[in-house]
């Protein structure tokens, strides 16, 4: 398997798209080193795309661009200045609380820190906030996107490892307040330390109306897991249902969405969508080499071999998902590992739904991570500002991340109470 790895690991060097390594290095090593045929190849990588859990993708994406599109992300932006804007280092406080609202339904970062992160970011420096400060916190928050549901990658993470979505889903809504929750104790330290007061007072008839505003995209976390609870749809329809509530708003209810703009959102999906799947069809391949030539068996031997104590291993794993998020991109990550690490979770007993919201938060930090964390290219580009200051912005708000992190490691119940719950 070394020709393997060294195929993939130098194609990458030479910056080569993930998805040609992947798939280059797999085709390589089935056309020269074993006795597979090649139309085998073109097989798998069919079948990897071929799942119907992977329909929600395009729409989830189409539902965060619509959403940031439409000026619904304004109308978001406002109700949380006036429902925290009045405590001390305000803006920080609406920073996170923003997310929260917007994760519940773009289910990305990218689209966060894209859409939410250049009106926070703005805002914030029209306040007086160190730029730092700004843009540490809107790329910290931004993560809480994939955790809360819907979330993309964890769509991913089910169909890589047959598990329930919508378990997944369930999942992660605890930690992804677990997260807000930290990181506003971290901004509340931040502003009684360096003497940032609040940013207006509070007033309940602000905190009315801009709830009035913001009420029809509020309602759309309760949509989808309302109607996926209540059996009205799957977590792959949740994902149509969110577009269509998103089109309506934009288009009938707000007038804000032309047909113009709705085209390029259009295809920007496309775009995005077609990006992601050839990833995910290039690393099903290389996943399927791993399984076939026994690569997954010789890893889970590894791993047991140096522990069988779940908390242990989740701690080892926990590791190397921080060190192979620096470097590889999120769904590539997942697509590649989850038919590694599967076996040796399963062995030792770890729930694989819990280990799906520790792997996607694990991801999630190594987008906060140079050299390929993309939130920061994001937000170097939307802040003006250097990749080395935007790293060295992001650094502290990665504490209240890990934080959370050990937390669900070590305690199951944080992930898999929603779950047990609500699909008994």
């Amino acid at each position: 398997m070394a020709p393997l790895f060294l195929t993939f690991f130098g194609l990458l060097a030479f910056g080569v798209p993930i998805f040609i390594a992947l798939g280059g290095a797999s085709l390589i090593y089935t056309h020269f080193m074993s006795a597979m045929p090649d139309f085998v190849v073109l097989h798998r990588i069919a079948g990897g795309v071929d799942s119907f859990p992977l329909i929600a993708v395009p729409f989830f994406i189409l539902a965060g661009n619509l959403m940031n599109t439409a000026g619904i992300t304004n109308r978001i932006y406002d109700f949380a200045v006036a429902g925290v804007g009045w405590l001390r280092g305000g803006l920080g406080h609406v920073n996170v609380v923003g997310s929260v609202i917007f994760a519940g339904m773009s289910g990305t970062a990218v689209a966060d820190a894209g859409g939410l992160g250049t009106i926070e970011i703005k805002a914030m420096r029209d306040h007086g906030y160190p730029d730092k400060f700004a843009v540490g916190i809107t790329a910290a928050s931004s993560t809480i996107g994939p955790i809360i549901p819907p979330s993309l990658p964890m769509v991913i993470f089910g169909v890589m490892a047959n598990v329930s979505i919508g378990q997944l889903f369930a999942a992660g809504l605890i930690p992804g307040l677990l997260m807000a929750a930290a990181m506003m104790a971290y901004v509340t330290w931040y502003a009684h330390r360096y003497g940032i007061g609040r940013d207006q007072a509070f007033r309940w008839g602000v905190l009315a109306r801009s709830f009035l505003r913001a009420l029809p995209p509020l309602l759309t976390p309760a949509i989808i897991i309302g109607g996926m609870s209540a059996g009205l749809f799957t977590p792959t329809e949740a994902a149509i249902a969110a577009c269509a509530w998103a089109l309506l708003l934009g288009v009938l209810a707000y007038r804000s969405l032309s047909w113009r703009q709705f085209y390029r959102i259009t295809m920007d999906t496309i775009e995005t969508t077609a990006s992601v799947l050839i990833i995910v069809g290039a690393a099903s391949l290389f996943g399927w080499v791993l399984t076939t030539t026994r690569v997954t068996e010789t890893v889970t031997e590894a791993l047991l071999a140096i522990t069988s104590d779940p908390l242990l291993l989740l701690l080892i794993i926990n590791l190397l998902l921080l060190i192979i998020g620096c470097f590889m991109e999120t769904i590539a990550a997942i697509s590649i590992l989850v038919p590694v690490l599967m076996p040796a979770i399963e062995k030792v007993g770890i729930d694989p739904v819990q280990f799906g919201v520790i792997m996607v938060l694990n991801l999630m930090i190594g987008l906060l991570t140079p050299p390929v964390g993309m939130v920061l290219f994001i937000l170097s580009r939307v802040a003006r500002m250097s990749f080395d200051r935007t790293v060295m912005a992001v650094l502290p708000f990665l504490f209240p991340l890990l934080a959370v992190l050990v937390a669900i490691s070590a305690f199951p119940s944080l992930t898999l109470y929603l779950p047990s719950l609500l699909y008994r």
